[in-house]
């Protein structure tokens, strides 16, 4: 598969995998900017992408990000959508985080989909499970 990616802006780095095998092409900030803690901000990556019909664009944390307490939040990218990738991005510490210019934010995985018809029921199908949810099954 191919995926076209324009930038946007003439220095921003194209996604990339970092190993061989990975399943997440790394996006990289445009930018330098500091996310305060608390702050929620949409992080530039100065690209836009071209999906392929019938698949998306699903944008995860970096596991280091993560256990600093840097997440990125929401992360569909369909395959319609032609505008600039940008990594809404959490900062849960109680301190400043610095994102520099060419850092990576997050990574995002190239995901078939299907177009699923819905469709109006009175009933549904019972399962054993049921309506039971929010930790029903138990810590253990």
């Amino acid at each position: 598969m191919e995926i076209k990616v324009k930038r946007i802006q003439k220095d921003a780095r194209l996604p990339q995998y970092s190993h061989r095998g990975d399943a997440g092409l790394d996006l990289f900030s445009s930018i330098d900017c500091v996310l305060e803690d608390g702050q929620i901000l949409a992080v530039p990556t100065g690209i836009q992408v071209a999906i392929p019909q019938g698949f998306v664009g699903l944008i995860w944390d970096k596991s280091g990000l993560s256990l600093q307490g840097v997440h990125r939040l929401a992360g569909v990218i369909d395959s319609g959508y032609r505008g600039e990738v940008k990594v809404v991005m959490a900062n849960l510490r109680n301190k400043p985080f610095v994102i520099e210019k060419g850092m990576k934010v997050a990574q995002m995985l190239i995901q078939p989909v299907e177009e699923i018809k819905v469709v109006e029921s009175d009933t549904l199908k019972e399962t054993s499970r049921g309506e039971r949810g929010f930790g029903s099954t138990g810590k253990y």
